[in-house]
């Protein structure tokens, strides 16, 4: 081989593309594996997720040595498209442990909702290993193919739903708006490729310190056409009117996907081209993101304020507009470092927005987690619920006409329902009284919500939101600090009102009805004996009286008592009576595992973070780059 053919072989550090690498072809695996997987066995392959998304974050401990570049131009070894820095480093565990929480919150998603196994994990690793590539990109022909590798596959995870018309609906709009995000981001590159010649990051900042007079219009358009498609992903506004109808009709696993990494991915992209590619033109891209950040937080905070508890879809809705709002937030530094006066001190501002994501990825994950909670159990109990009511019913009417009521299967009743996207569980309202039902969900819900209210005992939220603050008055941005100020006290008022509906008391039953064990079969009895029509509500009392409120069912015990023997009820009241428990819980569905575990996994996160928040805070005074 003569001397030149063998410079221009690439020496591939296996090492520093090691995270996003074992994602991509532990997706191909997982694609493979389930055309020859039995379906029974098929659950396996979401376990096979977890331990993959697991091996490739534990795959970023050895780049803590030191930065790992690779990829590189032959005429200059420090023009690299790919490095691993420390800042490459942090997004890639955001990215990857936000994956794999989603991943475990997705496992009981994928047979509860009946979505096809292989195709829901394939999409999601392609996703988080685009998620992953695009913090160590930094050419900008790289930026954007590991963008559309992290969005192509989440316009089908949107979607995978068949049949469902808010999912067909939500995957259209996000898939037209990224269609145009990208458009737009293509022709700044473009643009910009044209004034500089060049795509590495490196050379396009140098190469426009010393833009020609008569490109100096282009390199400005080329700039401004670039953030504008990195807001798009970002969800600022104006250009986040997909967010809401997206995350009300994909699954709840892809709708908190999308919150944490997809915003991630908005993020990094903005931060590479505005501080790495274009600190030049920092007058330009400084005022327009301190724009982006008081105008993003400001709708999205009063569209969370005005959502009514009982509309469907109100819990989902509040954590998109909230998520819009917390984009703000993120927003601000990066205006910040428009206005630094040095390289340090802008790379000190990027880092609060980094300390920022990393606490608003593990409490808002959480949050969804709670939610997905809230609306399986829910889902769970319509089923038992209905069936005894109608049961009862029947019991009632047959008193009146002198006839044996039929006894229900156990595996009728019991047998819960094709799950729906029609909002059940998913309203403000499915979460009053949650300590009521489930405790230790309701503690960790709150938790969550005063994190992202940045209250205590959410230290790592108030101490991250004190740390975004600092960046801002710190550059100077009085104005800007006054309107994060303003949005945070708007987005106090939603957020304990969330937290307070959690701890209410339940629907009481008023004392003056009768509970079906005791006065409805005496009083159907009397009122046969003297010839007169029993009204139904006599015999089933419970079945008209509680609501819905709550998650979980909510029966009384006599109304189990009175059961049919082989009814679900019967069989629940026996269980408690053998057990020792009281009859609701005898018929309080059971979380599924995976579910609890990401509750608990997400609360221990942010309970460590909120104990010793220097863990994260440390990446808003130590150098990224």
């Amino acid at each position: 081989m003569n001397t030149i053919a063998a410079s221009a072989v690439q020496s591939i550090d296996w090492l520093a593309i090691a995270p996003p690498t074992i994602t991509a072809v532990l997706g191909l695996v997982v694609l493979v594996a389930d055309l020859f997987l039995a379906e029974r066995h098929k659950p396996l392959l979401g376990w096979v997720s977890v331990a993959g998304l697991a091996i490739a974050g534990l795959s970023l401990l050895p780049l803590r040595d030191g930065d790992r570049t690779t990829f590189c131009l032959v005429s200059d070894g420090n023009v690299c498209s790919y490095v691993a820095d420390d800042f490459t480093i942090v997004i890639q565990l955001l990215v990857l442990g936000g994956a794999l929480l989603t991943a475990l919150l997705s496992v009981h998603a994928v047979a509860e909702l009946k979505l096809p196994a292989g195709e829901y994990w394939f999409l999601l690793l392609s996703s988080a290993a685009g998620a992953a590539l695009l913090p160590a990109s930094r050419d900008l022909a790289t930026l954007v193919i590991a963008l559309e590798v992290a969005s192509l596959p989440a316009f089908a995870l949107v979607g995978l739903r068949r049949g469902d018309r808010l999912a067909a609906e939500a995957a259209l709009k996000f898939f037209l708006s990224s269609v145009a995000a990208t458009a737009v981001t293509l022709l700044g590159v473009s643009f910009v490729y044209a004034t500089t010649g060049s795509m590495h990051v490196a050379e396009i900042a140098d190469g426009l310190t010393h833009v020609d007079s008569r490109l100096e219009t282009l390199a400005q358009a080329g700039v401004a056409l670039t953030l504008i498609g990195f807001a798009f992903k970002t969800a600022a506004v104006p250009f986040h009117f997909w967010v809401p109808d997206t995350y009300v009709g994909a699954p709840l696993p892809v709708a908190a996907y999308l919150s944490v990494i997809g915003k991630a991915v908005g993020f990094t992209g903005l931060i590479v081209v505005t501080v790495r590619a274009f600190p030049s033109y920092a007058d330009v891209w400084g005022p327009a993101m301190a724009a982006l950040a008081a105008l993003t937080m400001t709708v999205g905070n009063v569209a969370a304020l005005r959502q009514r508890p009982d509309r469907a879809h109100s819990a989902v809705r509040l954590l998109a507009w909230s998520s819009v709002g917390q984009a703000g937030y993120l927003l601000v530094p990066i205006a910040a470092a428009g206005y630094a006066d040095s390289t340090a001190e802008a790379e000190h501002a990027i880092g609060a927005t980094v300390a920022y994501a990393l606490m608003y990825a593990a409490v808002n994950l959480g949050a969804f987690a709670v939610v997905a909670l809230v609306a399986q159990t829910t889902q769970t109990a319509q089923p038992v619920q209905s069936a005894q009511a109608t049961h009862t019913t029947h019991t009632a009417q047959a008193a009146q006409t002198g006839q044996t009521a039929q006894p229900a299967h156990a595996t009728e009743t019991a047998e819960p329902a094709q799950r729906s996207n029609d909002g059940a569980g998913h309203r403000l309202t499915d979460h009053r009284a949650l300590y009521a039902t489930h405790p230790l969900a309701a503690l960790s819900l709150g938790f969550f919500l005063l994190c992202l209210a940045g209250l205590p005992p959410g230290v790592i939220g108030l101490f991250a939101k004190v740390t975004v603050f600092s960046a801002v008055v710190d550059a100077g941005l009085g104005w800007l600090a006054v309107v994060m100020a303003v949005n945070v006290v708007i987005a106090l008022y939603y957020y304990l009102q969330w937290t307070a509906a959690l701890f209410r008391a339940p629907t009481a039953v008023p004392a003056t009805v009768p509970t079906a064990a005791s006065a409805a079969p005496s009083s159907a009895g009397e009122a046969s004996a003297a010839g007169e029509p029993v009204p139904v509500s006599a015999a089933v009392p419970e079945a008209q009286v509680v609501s819905g409120t709550a998650p979980g069912p909510r029966v009384d015990v006599g109304t189990l008592a009175s059961g049919t023997p082989g009814t679900a009820a019967h069989q629940a009241a026996h269980r408690g009576a053998r057990t020792g428990e009281s009859a609701t819980d005898a018929v309080r569905p059971r979380v599924p595992a995976p579910l609890a575990a990401t509750v608990a996994l997400t609360a221990a996160i942010a309970v460590a973070l909120s104990g010793a928040p220097q863990l994260v805070l440390r990446f808003a005074s130590g150098t990224l780059f």
